[in-house]
């Protein structure tokens, strides 16, 4: 009888899911897996740092809602990955990391990279799996691939010994299974009584989060939207699902983000909150009325409830619900009624984003020097301007600008780190956007602290020919610490968050690619256009003012973290 081995099954599972590419960096307990994914034609997508390797298997589930799949090594390898594991999580993107581990015959021997591996990763995933059986390797593929993906998306570890993957068995003892579960929608009363509470709000909102991203809920959406002509405003993920341009979005729910989104959370008598977490970027649901109607709808029954009574929580994926809320509509003829009900509403919010868009325009416009943030964020903004381009935004305050500015027309087209706020996500996520869509434009807006952390992704980003360009908010040191320290204490502590000027531009040149330095505000977009045109990986070091507190500094400031 044909032989198999625990590698050769592991690639074929793979392959077995659809799975095209792995992004990892090689060691000896993976080899065996190597081996075969080459022979299988699975590109082996390799970076400088595990960290960089999971970081860009989690944005490319976040992009193609599908599982991304990442392969490290044992131990030091593994331990390299658990901070991109724990920002999926917080994240909702669906990943699978398969890690290798010492034999099972060699546990407890002081082998080389021993450790108990499962134990420390499991608080962080959906799911952690080990596989001792070697015949049993592609069930656990298998099992690991649909739990990243079902329900609420996340992240699922897979552990693969190594003297599992190299063991042979008979081809016919290898169980190959390939399942996927599908969310159920909410039933017809929660629709019903849904749609009666909008019937009896005078100034309700829409807030979608990623959970309308991951149900593909977009289309559903708008319809919803215009059939009712309720406001809506996007969150996390979700941004993008109904276009900012749109004459009912209101851009970004962050309550920061110049515009409507303060008033509107505010001003609110009844909350859709659809696919959303109702965490500290809501002042942990403070941000909204005492006595506002909350529906909150999310796929993870976890997730209903927290940090607020609900007045109708739905356990239902995004697009089921309003698939069913549109029929509803149709079949009861209230269009006209809703749409005429909140018109003064829609209007009251209109005026409140042009007036908060009025009080930042000076900002965003700033002739200062050394150049404002906001006014670089803006430059990034207006430059990226096509529907198919890609902005990709990591740093402290850096992230916060972006966030501020960031007009969002395309899903899938913008992403930062999200709720863990983890540094380090940029060049990675935008080495994959870049590598999944090698004809759009790629830019990713990076503070000067986190450009440190993934630097040699730079390289990678040569070596692979991606030619990503990468403008970097230089503050001369870690921005949003120090500026929390000095509203909190008078001062800051210049040891720990003083960088001081750093030539990354010429970094990159010594590397292979293009560098730009930044001293002037007119200067930004045609040093963009320059660096998109010269084909190169590109990189813009932009000297921004080191004095300038974002929002984002000023709420670090208030947290606990800071008390005597």
């Amino acid at each position: 009888m044909a032989k198999i081995t625990g590698g050769q099954i592991t690639a074929e599972a793979l392959r077995d899911k659809g799975v095209k590419q792995v992004f990892t960096l090689s060691g000896g307990h993976i080899s065996p897996i190597y081996k075969h994914l080459k022979a299988l034609s699975i590109e082996l997508f390799d970076t400088r740092h595990e960290q960089s390797a999971v970081f860009m298997a989690e944005a490319y589930g976040r992009m193609k809602r599908e599982p991304g799949i990442a392969i490290v090594t044992a131990g030091p390898g593994f331990t390299n990955a658990l901070t991109a594991v724990a920002n999926a999580y917080m994240a909702n993107s669906p990943l699978v990391l398969i890690s290798g581990c010492v034999g099972v015959a060699s546990v407890e021997k002081l082998d080389l990279q021993d450790m108990y591996q499962a134990p420390v990763i499991e608080p962080m995933v959906k799911k952690a799996l080990v596989c001792h059986n070697t015949e049993r390797i592609a069930e656990f593929v298998d099992m690991a691939y649909r739990i990243a993906i079902t329900g609420r998306p996340g992240p699922v570890y897979l552990e693969l010994p190594v003297d599992v993957l190299k063991a042979e068995v008979e081809q016919e003892s290898v169980k190959r299974l390939n399942n996927r579960a599908v969310s159920h929608p909410a039933d017809p009363e929660q629709a019903d009584q849904l749609l009666e509470m909008l019937s009896q709000a005078s100034k309700p909102i829409i807030i979608a989060g990623s959970g309308a991203w991951y149900a593909d809920a977009g289309d559903e959406l708008i319809e919803f939207v215009e059939k009712t002509g309720a406001p809506v405003l996007t969150m996390a993920g979700g941004r993008g699902v109904i276009p900012d341009t749109h004459p009912l979005c209101f851009e970004s729910a962050l309550a920061i983000r110049p515009g409507s989104a303060f008033v509107a959370n505010a001003s609110a008598d009844l909350v859709l909150f659809l696919g959303s977490r109702l965490s500290m970027l809501y002042i942990f649901g403070d941000i909204f009325s005492k006595d506002a109607k909350f529906v909150q709808v999310d796929i993870h029954p976890d997730e209903i409830g927290r940090n607020r009574n609900v007045d109708l929580g739905i356990l239902s994926d995004i697009k089921g619900l309003l698939k069913m809320c549109n029929r509803r509509i149709d079949e009861n003829g209230t269009a006209d009624k809703l749409q005429q009900q909140f018109k003064g509403w829609v209007s009251d919010v209109k005026a409140a984003d042009e007036e908060g868009k009025k009080q930042s325009l000076p900002l965003w416009e700033s002739k200062e020097t050394p150049i404002h943030p906001m006014r670089l964020a803006q430059e990034v903004n207006k430059f990226m301007n096509k529907e198919d381009d890609i902005v990709i935004a990591d740093g402290g305050d850096t992230q916060v600008w972006m966030g501020m500015t960031r007009t969002v027309v395309k899903p899938g087209t913008y992403m930062d780190s999200g709720l863990y706020g983890c540094l380090a996500v940029g060049l990675p996520y935008t080495n994959t956007a870049k590598y999944l869509n090698p004809d759009s434009r790629v830019c990713l807006i990076i503070g000067d602290g986190s450009t440190g952390f993934n630097f040699m992704e730079f390289e990678t980003a040569i070596r692979k020919k991606l030619p990503i360009v990468v403008v970097i908010s230089n503050d001369l040191g870690w921005g949003m610490i120090r500026h929390s320290q000095e509203l909190a204490f008078g001062s800051a502590i210049e040891d720990g968050t003083f960088i001081g000027s750093v030539p990354y531009h010429k970094l990159v040149e010594d590397l292979g690619g293009k560098g730009f330095l930044v001293t002037k505000p007119e200067d930004i977009a045609p040093t963009l256009k320059e660096a998109f045109a010269c084909g190169k990986t590109a990189c813009i070091n932009v000297m921004t003012d080191p004095t300038t507190v974002s929002p984002g500094s000023i709420a670090l400031a208030n947290l606990g973290t800071y008390s005597a």
